[in-house]
């Protein structure tokens, strides 16, 4: 399934971001916190659009020579098809137009396809986040990607 585009995130798309980040996440952001992203001059979102519709995005902070992933999520009917995937390639290639040497996120201990995901991009676990998320305090791990 590859008949849909990755942009820029833009207001338009907020509404339906929402929707998504309240299917994937527990503790889903606000309306108001997407806002400041796409007004925040370290931020750069991405959206899958599949038929005028979102199906997907992904979010990080570029300073300097670093990107730190925020989030990435998918609609739940469009999951383990490679949107996430190419949401994160997307990331990856704009991270090399600005000449960023390092990515880091941070992921759940459980969300193993993710972590398979990030490892498949040259992401490698390199520290422990203990009792990270607020809904459950699970750990995270942080990953990091070096060029």
């Amino acid at each position: 399934m590859n008949d849909y585009s990755i942009i820029e995130m833009t207001e338009e798309h907020i509404e339906e971001v929402l929707e998504i980040s309240s299917m994937s996440f527990p503790i889903p952001w606000s309306r108001e916190s997407f806002l400041k992203e796409l007004l925040n001059m370290f931020a750069k979102y991405f959206v899958a659009v599949k038929d005028n519709e979102v199906i997907g995005y992904g979010g990080m902070w570029i300073i300097i020579d670093e990107s730190h992933i925020t989030n990435i999520a998918v609609h739940p009917d469009y999951r383990g098809m490679g949107v996430g995937e190419n949401i994160l390639k997307s990331m990856i290639h704009q991270c090399s137009l600005q000449r960023v040497n390092a990515m880091t996120l941070e992921v759940r201990k459980s969300n193993i396809p993710a972590q398979n995901l990030y490892r498949k991009y040259g992401f490698a676990e390199e520290g422990i986040r203990k009792a990270y998320y607020e809904d459950n305090h699970e750990d995270a791990i942080i990953m990091w990607k070096y060029y």
